[in-house]
């Protein structure tokens, strides 16, 4: 699931009214956006869902290992989000012996759950708004470099004044592009367990093929623990740790829903480009977004010819490939959404009316130029943009890409010290050795690897002269250098790198040719000039006049930022997608039925192969309290909240704040989304909470679990 966030202004430089679209912040819920949900059947109120002195909704939301969205349900600490949001803690779980991700897992108690080895939530505190005291700080005399020195240093202030001497996370965040701050303050609980978790083939039904599809047939769920010390404060994993006892956790219904029933989401959207503009589309479009999707599909199809052949492999890269997977889809989407609704033009047709209001007298001196700046950057900077996104592609693909120039200068700097610190440092650099080549399969990375640099270097233009030497030198194909690299370097093992350590040698590692190659890419990564940097500059600060511009052309509007990972609620209808070619087993076209899933299955298929014990579930009709009035199971549903990337695992919750269903994912009609919202054809993918209930229930009989929910019928 990776989606969406916020809109530039519309005809009349005026964000419309649509009820579904928008990213709220909790503390400006009162007045006109409480008042809209109520009319639209909201029966909590603004208090209820936020607060600071007692508990509210937003107790019970965590964000989830940084990326995801999860809720707690039970008074002893039980989490839910979604199967993709736990798959590498339950792929790092996982053994060929031990294959939770492929076959499930279920703790039968407390003792049975499974500690990942790195897994935190995160709970949020309160927010405020330090806009005035950050911004009077600065003025339009300052250039960007001091701009940002200035706020970044206030910014350390304020972070350190909340954080009551370590117990919170303290996170001061920019919103419409630097024209207004507020501070977070959350709390990590870094002691989390795997609870249970359906097999793949539930919780990742349907794979790539239906990834982003409607109609959708996903048990895309998992459950986890969160663990406290004796008195409910974070802790580091114990056995004397117990079940955390939370402020707020989320009851349950199994009553069900119809079209046009109110529902919202509270989550951690990741971030949106809403206010972007049409050369900025138009530079995704052609140059950005197609380098992206064709290294992910070079790095993709290496990875999966190995994966294929060992079940070992295929867990150790499962989450690796799922993450490249998903954009690599995602993107591809974006580029036929975007140019399909000619997105860059209604952008351009807003910017023409901005452009007018700019250059009025008033107005001209701050913003008659902002456009245009804007323009030219976008201009300059398209061949460059689709050189970063092949090299990102390829750094996203491919560990040694990268790892030999990180772990290369700690081995340089462990030859240039004397024994008594590389005694100091040796425990530090054996622990990174280990854990980022525990699961490395050395066959597979080769091929990666080589493969990505015969894209790069053949198509990615301004490439690192370095690579550009070794492709000519090499006759454009790094299969055969890359494999000699990887036999003649240290960091081709862990013992050759241990015998390093054992004679370490300065010369050793800039000789090396791995690090060379990695030192090239990252270097090239980073690289910048006085030039780019002064044309960033001017871009940004014309972007942030753009933003407020448009801002106060509209004083009476009720705008909402950009997604940037903080804790947002959007709001809106069940609600069907207009019929396609797409068939859908359900009568209406908001949700599907276990009956359209056992329609999908294809036995031994590596997307739509079935448990056994589901289909006998199906076949009995054993449904138990979970099935809808039809006597059938809803598995997945339709709503029109506004989401993006980072809502995964969100609650999907009903006029009462009870849980009705996980989000998880988007449609593809809307893949536009990311950068202007589509009220008619916007849905985001949440699977039903009965569902997941029925699963747990009927074919794990985890009826301990279903014991510890607060369930309303």
């Amino acid at each position: 699931m990776k989606k969406i966030y916020i809109f530039l202004a519309a005809i009349t430089l005026s964000l419309p009214g649509w009820a579904d679209e928008g990213m709220w912040f909790l503390m400006h819920l009162k007045g006109k956006t409480e008042a809209e949900m109520h009319k639209m059947g909201l029966q909590l109120s603004a208090e209820e869902i936020y607060a600071i002195n007692h508990s509210s909704l937003k107790d019970a939301i965590v964000q989830f290992n940084g990326g995801c969205t999860a809720e707690i349900v039970s008074e002893k600490g039980l989490v839910f989000t979604n199967h993709h949001c736990g798959y590498g803690a339950i792929a790092d779980l996982s053994s060929p012996e031990n294959d939770y991700l492929t076959n499930g897992f279920w703790a039968k108690n407390h003792e049975e759950e499974l500690k990942p080895e790195s897994l935190y939530v995160r709970f949020f505190v309160r927010m405020d708004d330090v806009s005035e005291r950050i911004l009077s700080l600065v003025d339009e005399n300052m250039d960007e470099k001091e701009r940002e020195k200035t706020i970044n240093k206030e910014i350390s202030k304020i972070e350190a004044e909340n954080n009551e001497d370590g117990k919170y996370i303290v996170s001061v965040k920019s919103f419409y592009n630097g024209n207004e701050y507020y501070y977070f303050v959350y709390q990590d609980y870094t002691d989390v367990r795997l609870v249970g978790t359906p097999p793949s083939s539930i919780g990742k039904f349907g794979g790539d093929t239906d990834n982003w599809e409607w109609p959708r047939h996903t048990g895309d769920f998992s459950v986890f623990r969160v663990y406290a010390d004796a008195n409910g404060e974070p802790a580091e994993y114990s056995q004397n740790n117990i079940p955390l006892k939370p402020k707020y956790h989320l009851p349950v219904s199994i009553k069900g829903f119809e079209e046009g029933d109110f529902s919202m989401i509270l989550g951690y959207p990741g971030r949106t480009n809403r206010w972007m503009n049409a050369a900025g589309i138009e530079q995704n479009v052609k140059y950005a977004y197609p380098a992206w999707v064709e290294s992910s599909k070079v790095g993709m199809d290496a990875m999966k010819k190995h994966m294929d052949k060992d079940q070992a492999v295929k867990l150790n890269y499962a989450s690796k490939y799922s993450g490249v997977s998903n954009y690599w889809k995602n993107r591809q989407g974006m580029i036929d959404a975007l140019t399909e609704h000619k997105t860059a033009k209604t952008k351009a047709k807003e910017e023409r009316k901005f452009n007018k209001w700019a250059n009025k007298r008033k107005n001209r001196e701050k913003y008659g130029n902002v456009i245009q700046t804007i323009n030219a950057y976008y201009a300059s900077t398209n061949e460059k943009a689709k050189h970063d996104n092949y090299l990102i592609g390829m750094l996203r693909s491919s560990t040694f890409a990268a790892l030999p120039f990180s772990l290369g200068n700690g081995l340089i700097q462990f030859a240039e010290e004397n024994e008594a610190k590389r005694n100091e440092m040796r425990p530090r650099l054996d622990s990174f050795i280990a854990q980022n080549y525990e699961k490395i399969y050395l066959p597979l990375e080769i091929d990666v690897l080589a493969d990505e640099l015969d894209l790069y270097a053949s198509k990615g233009g301004q490439t690192a002269s370095y690579i550009s030497d070794l492709a000519t030198q090499n006759h454009h194909s790094f299969t055969e250098y890359i494999q000699q690299s990887f036999d003649e370097s240290i960091f081709g093992s862990i013992e050759k790198l241990k015998n390093y350590l054992d004679n370490p040698s300065k010369d050793k590692v800039i000789s090396d040719p791995l690090f060379k190659v990695s030192k090239a890419l990252m270097e090239k990564y980073r690289e910048t000039s006085p030039e780019q940097e002064q044309a960033e500059g001017k871009f940004q600060s014309a972007y942030r006049k753009y933003i407020a511009g448009v801002l106060e052309a509209n004083p009476k509007k009720n705008f909402y930022p950009d997604a940037n990972s903080t804790l947002r609620l959007t709001y809106g209808k069940i609600r069907s997608l207009p019929r396609t070619n797409k068939i859908n087993d359900a009568k209406a076209n908001f949700y599907t039925t276990l009956e359209g899933t056992i329609a999908k299955y294809k036995p031994g298929d590596e997307e739509f192969d079935l448990p056994q014990r589901l289909i006998d579930l199906y076949e009995e009709k054993d449904f138990g309290q979970y099935a809808d009035k039809n006597g059938h199971i809803s598995v997945n549903f339709l709503s029109d909240q506004d989401i993006t990337g980072g809502n995964s695992g969100s609650p999907v919750l009903n006029a009462n704040g009870e849980l009705i269903g996980l989000a998880f994912d988007g449609n593809i009609e809307a893949m536009a989304g990311d950068v202007i919202f589509d009220s008619k054809l916007q849905r985001t993918i949440s699977v039903d909470i009965r569902y997941v209930l029925f699963i747990i229930d009927k074919f794990a009989g985890a009826q301990h679990i279903i014991n510890e929910l607060n369930i309303v019928k």
